[in-house]
């Protein structure tokens, strides 16, 4: 195959020799080559975790920041600890909440809501009426065939006043 090169000018020029072929994106080359430099050992780096605090540690945290009284000394221990400073925010205002003695995660999901006495008093009470509903509906129907089957046999029913 005939390899075809641009020039910086523009110009095309053809040289005779194989073409490298289409890279793939997944960093494969064609025929075993490599560009310079790359390594065939590849290191996989553990996925990184969010970090978890303990109530108990939160507790103590807070509470040598609240002790802290030279300028700075609060940023040195957040900077010992690992820390931003809204995250202590969030644990004094957690403690002032008064959340589980002062620092807990709150819970997940929704809220539960006891149900309502009354609800099931109502739910009751409507059945009870479709119930009721539905019988003398039968009762109804069933008069009417009564006054048809004697209005068939030609006996007359007694006569409400």
């Amino acid at each position: 195959m005939k390899a075809v090169e641009k020039k910086a000018k523009g110009e095309m020029i053809e040289e005779a020799g194989e073409t490298e072929g289409a890279r793939r994106a997944t960093g494969v080359f064609p025929a075993g080559a490599r560009p310079a430099g790359a390594s065939t050992d590849v290191e996989v780096v553990a996925k990184a975790e969010r970090r978890r605090f303990t109530a108990p540690s939160k507790r103590r945290i807070v509470r040598e920041a609240d002790h802290c009284t030279k300028p700075g000394e609060v940023g040195a221990l957040l900077r010992r600890e690992g820390l931003y400073s809204s995250l202590l925010t969030k644990w004094r205002e957690g403690r002032d909440r008064g959340e589980l003695e002062g620092l807990s995660p709150k819970p997940r999901g929704p809220k539960v809501v006891p149900p309502d006495p009354r609800d099931k008093k109502l739910a009751e009470q409507e059945r009870e009426i479709t119930r009721w509903k539905k019988r003398a509906e039968r009762a109804e129907a069933l008069v009417d065939v009564q006054k048809k089957i004697a209005a068939l046999l030609g006996t007359p029913l007694e006569r409400e006043s």
